[in-house]
């Protein structure tokens, strides 16, 4: 055998095993469901994997459009905002797994945010829940009863962020920084919005969370009000069992 007869043999098994990885994933850990620890706010497999192409994802503002190639091959740890407005249960969510990110240490490479906007909402809206989504977590950090208080206040949609409260959040540091985020925006295509309609029977509601592994499939879902620990949980077995990403 040349060498080229061995390199297209390497492809064709490459290729193989990119299509046939996510499918092994979901058989084991359904014949397995102790690898995922606890029974309660659990993630939900999805079977088969929903597969997504790269084209199911436009960035929804500059930040995202630069930053999109940064959603290929890794975990990504997904948001949903199906409506026009984004509540308590949306941003809660948002802050969830913010908080679950930052959890995962030394995997945190491995992992990317997004946030899927279904609907075009208003760009002062949508600036807020970005910003919301930037500082409200120094808030829950502390877990004193004053800030759980403006946490809860600000979490809902009508309450505005004022620069009063950014310089509160901000403090002594550098605010260039403390103002970055990493959380990339997106619009999906009509195809993917009614993937994942048709996954949860219809309608997509706030504050879901989804994964998708670095081959593109939809493969978890979590019910609002999800548990972060629990998810981290899930995430990390995931993160353990799998050579990808």
């Amino acid at each position: 055998m040349n060498n080229q007869q061995k390199k297209n043999r390497l492809l064709i098994l490459a290729i193989f095993g990119m299509t046939i990885i996510p499918f092994l994933i979901a058989w084991v850990l359904k014949e397995n469901p102790g690898l995922l620890k606890g029974t309660t706010n659990r993630g939900q497999l999805i079977i088969p994997p929903i597969a997504t192409e790269r084209t199911d994802f436009t960035g929804f503002d500059p930040f995202s459009v630069k930053n999109i190639g940064e959603l290929a091959g890794h975990w990504l740890i997904v948001n949903v905002i199906p409506n026009n407005g984004c509540n308590e249960i949306c941003l809660d969510a948002l802050l969830k797994t913010k908080q679950l990110r930052l959890m995962l240490n030394k995997e945190l490479p491995r992992t990317r945010r997004v946030v899927i906007v279904f609907k075009e909402p208003a760009a002062e809206a949508a600036s807020q829940w970005w910003l919301k989504d930037t500082l409200l977590w120094r808030l829950r950090r502390t877990e004193n009863k004053e800030d759980n208080a403006l946490l809860l206040s600000m979490l809902r949609e009508e309450n505005k962020m004022d620069e009063a409260l950014i310089e509160k959040l901000i403090g002594n540091e550098n605010r260039e920084f403390a103002l970055n985020s990493e959380l990339i925006r997106i619009k999906p295509s009509v195809g993917l919005a009614k993937k994942m309609a048709d996954i949860r029977g219809g309608t997509v509601p706030d504050g879901m969370l989804f994964l998708i592994d670095p081959l593109g499939n939809l493969m978890m879902q979590y019910e609002p009000g999800f548990n972060v620990y629990k998810v981290k949980d899930d995430l990390m077995h995931l993160l353990r069992i799998s050579q990808i990403g």
